[in-house]
């Protein structure tokens, strides 16, 4: 099974996004095809900004633990880290040596604005002519930025395929139709980020969307169930998520060769 062949229109590849190994050693175990890792979790847990610089190391540490498991891995690589294109090619096929199936490279920067679509066409041809095996998803960030229209969306996402991208992420895009418009607009797949409260997931399914991501909402629903735990134990009251036992999650841990999910 190729990474390329659960991106399929009209039955999405649901994808958990992870930031640590007990949550992807988790999600191997239970059978879950693939996972993306987020951006804004590996930072956060590292105490760096979203998708700055020093995330890389942590996001390559994670990169390379999780590949083991029995499952595909795709990887944020936010801007890839880096201006220079040879070295985010570099890093990419580093990547897929270790057993990367895919990565993400969006045009967002860091100060709201967008990349120009020339140079970032020419770093995906760089990535592309460098690690022809890797799934390329080229995200594009105008309506995640409200720097752009649905049209800019359309735009960029078309020249990135054009430039080589397997496919491409639209985060913030809810409508109905202007997703719709995207999938027809667009010959590679489509991913798209679910937005709770916004978008579902069949929905989703319903409009052409090849693959929907989760993005950093694990990230925070962990974050809120912690403090909810916190609250309860104080409170007295009953815990609001049942957690796994340690030993269970002891057992999902690297030192345990025969672990479930493990390759």
């Amino acid at each position: 099974m190729s990474f390329a062949s659960l991106h399929v229109p009209g039955d999405p590849l649901l994808l958990p996004n992870v930031w640590e190994f007990g949550l992807a050693a988790s999600l191997a175990a239970a059978g879950h095809p693939a996972i993306g890792t987020s951006s804004l979790g590996v930072s956060a847990a590292g105490g760096f900004a979203d998708g700055a610089p020093d995330s890389r190391a942590a996001t390559v540490s994670l990169a390379r633990a999780v590949t083991p498991l029995d499952v595909l891995v795709s990887v944020d690589l936010a801007d890839g880290f880096s201006a220079d294109s040879g070295e985010v090619a570099e890093l990419v096929a580093d990547l897929a040596d270790a057993g990367v199936a895919g990565v993400n490279l969006e045009d967002g920067r860091a100060d709201g604005t967008l990349a120009p679509v020339a140079l970032q066409c020419a770093l995906l041809r760089t990535v592309r002519a460098r690690v022809p095996g890797v799934f390329l998803n080229a995200r594009t960030d105008p309506l995640w930025l409200n720097a752009g229209s649905v049209a800019d969306a359309i735009a960029r996402a078309r020249a990135y395929a054009d430039a080589g991208a397997d496919g491409v992420f639209v985060p913030g895009i809810a409508a109905p139709e202007d997703v719709s418009a995207v999938v027809a607009a667009v010959d590679v797949p489509l991913n798209v980020l679910h937005l709770p409260g916004k978008t579902t997931f069949a929905g989703l399914a319903s409009l052409g969307v090849a693959r929907v991501s989760l993005g950093s909402t694990p990230y925070r629903v962990a974050l809120a169930a912690a403090l909810a735990t916190v609250a309860a134990v104080r409170e007295d009251e009953p815990l609001p998520v049942p957690p796994p036992a340690y030993g269970d999650v002891a057992a999902l841990l690297p030192e345990h060769p025969e672990h479930p999910g493990h390759r």
